[in-house]
């Protein structure tokens, strides 16, 4: 199937979950392409409105160029047109162009524009960065607000004058008052996604400022848990929200924040927890220990 138009690509994410599948390796770290593809296999016969290729739990961060477009291409086979791929981009504004125009030769329907590796940018440096990588596809971008990258509704407003294939704005820092202003300002101009840790937390007061998805690395291991919350988010159901909180998402939130990284390798170690292992995570991120990994089980076994 062709890929998704710019234009096309904002409804479609925005009316249902997304999620970032984890990056299988080997033994020795090294992709393993029939793993990876066995599982978007898996993740594709549930309903799942978009998947975000070598993302954040995906590893992307830790992998090469080279290993970015392979994943990508992985992915993109095994949908085969069923389901929205979108590919990173990343690093310095040149790397991330170069990533850019290897996603749309790879047959991506759309690029996650991850902030850039520096300390800091003034918001006319985000604007510009945002602007080449753009330029350099016709595919339709979205940004992710987080970090050195986090910024105002001005400046997301000159991001979308300059760039109208900017299609989306992921929202990875938590700030109401600066979402509601974004919201406020752009309309249905963008389409608003949820990007914060385990989103699942945020879910049900980010519908009340017009962010109507957002990706959960929980589907990776218990895609209809997430689905079933998504569900009730959307239909405002707060009894339902609040138990599936209190029975899961926040005992499993006390495992993640046990240490730095976590969010990523307890997505691995979920998988492990219903059977279906992939691989260790790579360095600089560390794996849950066994003791961990346990309690993680049973918890898990809760939703079954």
């Amino acid at each position: 199937m062709p890929q998704l138009s710019a234009e096309e690509l904002g409804p479609a994410l925005g009316r249902g979950l997304l999620s970032f599948p984890v990056t299988h390796f080997d033994a020795e770290l090294n992709f393993d392409e029939r793993a990876y593809r066995e599982h978007i296999g898996w993740l594709s016969r549930y309903g799942v409105a978009g998947l975000f290729a070598a993302g954040g739990t995906g590893e992307g961060f830790t992998l090469t160029s080279a290993e970015i477009d392979r994943v990508v291409r992985a992915a993109v086979a095994e949908t085969a047109g069923r389901i929205p791929v979108i590919a990173p981009a990343t690093a310095a504004t040149r790397v991330a162009v170069e990533q850019a125009r290897a996603a749309e030769a790879a047959g991506a329907d759309g690029i996650l524009l991850l902030p850039p590796y520096l300390v800091e940018a003034s918001p006319d440096g985000l604007v510009e960065h945002v602007a080449q990588v753009c330029a350099a596809t016709s595919l339709g971008v979205i940004f992710y607000s987080r970090a050195n990258a986090a910024c105002d509704d001005v400046t997301v407003a000159k991001m979308a004058e300059r760039s109208p294939n900017l299609i989306g704005f992921k929202d990875g820092v938590g700030n109401i008052e600066s979402m509601t202003r974004i919201y406020t300002r752009m309309g249905d101009r963008l389409t608003y996604i949820g990007g914060l840790p385990t989103a699942e937390t945020f879910a049900l007061p980010y519908t009340e400022m017009g962010v109507t998805t957002y990706s959960s690395a929980i589907f990776n291991f218990a895609p209809e848990f997430a689905l079933d919350f998504y569900r009730a988010v959307r239909a405002r159901d707060r009894a339902t929200v609040y138990t599936h909180l209190r029975d899961f998402v926040i005992p499993y939130l006390d495992i993640r924040d046990r240490r730095p990284g976590y969010a990523v390798s307890i997505i691995k170690a979920g998988l492990t927890a219903v059977g279906r292992p992939s691989s260790r995570v790579r360095p600089p991120l560390t794996d849950l220990t066994e003791a961990e990994l346990a309690e993680l089980t049973t918890l898990v076994k809760t939703i079954a």
